[in-house]
C-alpha cells in the first residue's frame, strides 16, 4: 500500500491548521504540491495569482484582517524572489504568514543550476523562521514548527523545498508533532499597574495614543477615555479602534493626521499609549509622563521614553485599569480638544465642496462613505489615497487595512482579494492611487476568475501625486512623477467585467451606487484634481521655505521671474 508523499504530508498539515486557501502560481519545481492541492482542493483552495507578490501581499492583507496565518506559494528563483515585498509587508505589520518555495532538486544544490538561488540567505532578513527541507520525514513537525512560530512571533515563517522532496514516501518512522500554538493570558506586574494608577489618577492633560493592538478592544478603550476624560489619538494601522465621529476621538497624528491631534499631544502632560510602537516621535509630546501597554515586552520604550511598562493584552489591562482609577471631574481639556476636532470637521467639510473642473479627491473619500456598508472592509493603497481615507472618509464599524510600515505601492488590490475570500458575505472596496493601482492591475483578473465582486476605486491624476509634493516641498522642481494610464473602466471591460469613468462630481455617487449594485468585480475609473497638495496638519517654517524655494525656481526655470542681480551666482 502507498504511503503519502512529501506533498500530501505538507497540504495535510496546512489543513490540520485550519488553512482553507493559499496564494500562488505554479511552476516545475512545485509541480507535485500542486498536485497535492488538486487532490485535496474540497478542503484547501488553491488561489491562482498572476504575480507572486499579489500573493505575498494577499496573504499578509489575510493574516492582518483575521488574524489567522495567511500562507503564499512561488517556484524556486524568480518566483521565490518576487514574494519578497509582501513578505516585508508582513514583516513590518506583524501579520503571521508562512511562505513556500520551490529550489532545484537536492543532487543539484550548490552546483549554480538553472534558476538556483541561495533562498536560505534571500529570506534570512525577514524571516522569523526560515528552514530548507530536504527529508520528507522533516515536513510534519518543521512545517508545525514554522507556523507555530509564526503566530508566536506575529512575523513570516519560510519553507524551502527542493523539487525532489515532495515526490518521496514519508517513512513510517516519520516524527508527528502537534499542530497548535499555545497563548496564555497576559497581565502586567502588580507594581507596574500600582504605578500606573498612581500617574493616572492624579489631574492633569492626558491623551490616549491607540494603535491596531487595541483592535478588539473598542468597549474598554472608550470606558477607559470616559474614565480619565482623555482624547483618544489613532495611529493610522489604528483607524477605525473607535468611531472617526466618536466625540472623544480626534483622529491620526502626524504628517496624514489632524490639527486637532497635534495640538492635543503639544498640550499633554500624561501620554498613555496603547497597541503601538509610534515611530513618528516628532509628534509626541516633549515632555510627558508616558505610559505604555503592549503585549511585546521589546516594543515598550523602544522609540520613545516610557516611564511606566505594562506588558499585558489591551482589553483585558484597560478594563482592570478603570476599575481602579477614579472617574475625572475637570474635563477641560477634552472640551477644548473636541472643540479643536469639530472644527476640523468643519474644514475637511469645507474641503469636500470646493469645485473644480476635475473632482476633487476630498469629494470621491467622503462620497465613497454613503455607499460602503457598516461591515464593508476598506483595503487602501499607498501615496495621496492613504492621506485623503485617513482624513476624510469617517469609519464607524468598517474594518480599514493598509501596508502601515513598509508603506508599499500596489497593496490595495491584493488586500482587497484576500478580504473578500476572508469576508465572502461583507463589501469589500479596494481603494487606489493610479500609481498604486498600476503596480499590480493585473491581478484584477484574479477577482474575476474568483468571481470576488471588489469594488476598486481609482483617484486617477495621471500623477504619483505625493512624490511630487514631497519635491515641492523639498524646494525642487516637479520631476518624472507624471504618469500615462489607460482608461481603467475600459480596461475592466476589455477583461470581461464592467468599469465606470466619472469625470464630473454629480455622476460619482449614481456611479458608486451602480458599482455595488453591480456584486460583480468592477474598477470606477475617478479623474480627480492632481494639483490638491496633502498638506499636514501644521507646516513647518522647513516645509513653506522649501515650497517657496520650489516657486521661485520653476518661475525662473520658465521663464516668468528675473532674479536680482545679487543673486545671480
Amino acid at each position: 500500500m502507498f504511503r503519502k508523499n512529501g506533498a500530501e504530508a505538507l497540504v495535510d498539515t496546512l489543513i490540520e491548521w485550519g488553512v482553507d486557501h493559499v496564494y500562488g502560481m505554479p511552476g516545475d519545481s512545485i509541480n507535485t504540491v500542486i498536485e497535492a492541492f488538486r487532490q485535496k482542493k474540497d478542503k484547501i483552495k488553491f488561489i491562482q495569482v498572476r504575480h507572486e507578490e499579489a500573493g505575498a501581499l494577499a496573504a499578509a492583507s489575510y493574516a492582518k484582517l483575521t488574524g489567522r496565518l495567511g500562507v503564499c506559494l512561488a517556484v524556486a528563483g524568480p518566483g521565490a524572489i518576487h514574494l519578497l515585498n509582501g513578505l516585508y509587508d508582513a514583516k513590518l505589520d506583524h501579520a503571521p504568514v508562512l511562505a513556500i518555495t520551490g529550489q532545484v532538486i537536492t543532487d543539484l544544490l550548490g552546483l549554480d543550476y538553472f534558476q538556483e538561488v541561495n533562498v536560505s540567505r534571500l529570506f534570512d532578513d525577514v524571516a522569523v523562521y526560515n528552514q530548507m527541507i530536504v527529508s520528507p520525514g522533516q515536513i510534519p513537525s518543521v512545517v508545525n514548527q514554522a507556523i507555530r512560530t509564526a503566530y508566536a512571533r506575529k512575523g513570516v515563517a519560510v519553507l524551502t523545498i527542493p523539487g525532489d522532496v515532495p515526490d518521496i514516501e514519508l517513512d513510517r518512522k516519520t516524527r508527528y508533532t502537534y499542530a497548535k500554538v499555545d497563548s496564555g493570558h497576559l497581565e502586567p506586574r502588580t507594581e507596574d499597574m500600582d504605578a500606573a494608577c498612581e500617574v493616572l489618577s492624579k489631574e492633569g492633560k492626558k491623551v490616549i495614543l491607540a494603535g491596531k493592538g487595541a483592535r478588539g478592544a473598542r468597549e474598554e478603550l472608550l470606558a477607559f477615555a470616559e474614565r480619565l476624560g482623555a482624547p483618544i489619538v489613532v495611529t493610522l494601522p489604528g483607524k477605525g479602534v473607535v468611531p472617526d465621529k466618536h466625540p472623544y476621538c480626534l483622529g491620526g497624528l502626524g504628517l496624514i493626521g489632524t490639527r486637532a491631534a497635534y495640538d492635543a499631544m503639544q498640550e499633554a502632560d500624561t501620554l498613555f499609549m496603547v497597541g503601538t510602537s509610534y515611530p513618528f516621535t516628532g509628534f509626541l509630546p516633549e515632555k510627558a509622563m508616558t505610559i505604555q501597554l503592549d503585549t511585546e515586552p521589546c516594543q515598550i520604550g523602544k522609540r520613545y521614553p516610557v516611564d511606566i511598562g505594562l506588558i499585558g493584552e489591551a482589553k483585558h489591562t484597560l478594563a482592570r485599569l478603570t476599575e481602579r482609577i477614579p472617574y475625572q471631574e475637570n474635563r477641560e481639556f477634552l472640551a477644548r480638544c473636541k472643540e479643536k476636532m469639530d472644527k476640523w470637521w468643519g474644514k475637511m467639510e469645507e474641503q469636500e465642496k470646493i469645485e473644480s473642473s476635475l473632482i476633487m479627491p476630498q469629494y470621491v473619500a467622503r462620497t465613497l462613505e454613503e455607499v460602503a456598508e457598516e461591515n464593508a472592509v476598506l483595503s487602501c493603497d499607498v501615496g495621496n489615497v492613504t492621506v485623503w481615507m485617513a482624513r476624510h472618509f469617517r469609519v464607524t464599524n468598517q474594518s480599514f487595512i493598509t501596508s502601515s510600515w513598509l508603506a508599499t505601492l500596489g497593496c490595495g488590490l491584493p488586500g482587497a482579494i484576500a478580504a473578500q475570500i476572508a469576508y465572502p458575505e461583507r463589501q469589500v472596496f479596494a481603494i487606489c492611487g493610479d500609481g498604486g493601482f498600476g503596480m499590480t492591475m493585473n491581478d484584477f483578473v484574479t477577482a474575476i476568475k474568483y468571481k470576488l465582486p471588489i469594488i476598486t476605486v481609482v483617484f486617477n491624476n495621471h500623477k504619483i501625486a505625493m512624490i511630487k509634493f514631497e519635491q515641492e516641498a523639498m524646494g525642487n522642481i516637479e520631476y518624472a512623477t507624471n504618469l500615462v494610464n489607460p482608461n481603467f473602466a475600459a480596461y475592466a471591460e476589455a477583461c470581461g467585467t464592467v468599469g465606470f469613468r466619472v469625470e464630473k462630481r454629480e455622476e460619482l455617487l449614481p456611479v458608486l451606487q451602480k458599482a455595488v449594485a453591480a456584486r460583480r468585480p468592477c474598477i470606477v475609473d475617478v479623474l480627480v484634481e492632481a494639483d490638491e497638495a496633502p498638506m499636514p496638519p501644521k507646516i513647518t517654517f522647513g516645509q513653506a521655505a522649501g515650497f517657496t524655494k520650489h516657486m521661485i525656481k520653476e518661475f525662473v526655470e520658465e521663464g516668468r521671474f528675473t532674479l536680482p542681480p545679487i543673486l545671480r551666482v
